[in-house]
């Protein structure tokens, strides 16, 4: 009669340590659930919701054009500035604007206004 086979200790204990593993008490399984459903919250958030990368990038052109803006802004603002202190400090500037706009000529000066005849009727 042959000799019954040992059975390895080793081997059927792992075989335990696997089926241990895979099994999981119901409290433990809603915690994981509870985990799985943070977890995919969280990276819907990540991805689509307010804060997300698509937002956080649209937010990043908006502010670049806003620099952009008031870079052009800031630059108007310097011309204006500068052509006050002139009103302020000169009377140049307000004789060019007199002459310009208002059609104004000092003493003793001569006004010669040339028009130009429409194309077309010569």
């Amino acid at each position: 009669m042959p000799a019954p086979k040992a059975k390895s200790s080793a081997g059927n204990s792992k075989g335990n340590a696997e089926r241990m593993t895979l099994k999981l008490s119901p409290a433990r399984q809603v915690a994981l659930a509870l985990l799985a459903l943070l977890f995919l919250g969280l990276q819907v958030r990540l991805w689509f919701g307010e804060g997300s990368l698509r937002h956080v990038a649209a937010l990043k052109k908006d502010v670049a054009m806003l620099k952009e803006s008031n870079a052009k802004l800031a630059e108007r603002n310097r011309l204006m500035a500068a052509d006050v202190n002139d009103l302020k400090q000169g009377t140049e500037a307000v004789e060019e604007i007199a002459r310009k706009d208002l059609g104004m000529v000092r003493k003793g000066e001569t006004f010669f206004l040339i028009l130009e005849q429409p194309r077309g009727t010569e």
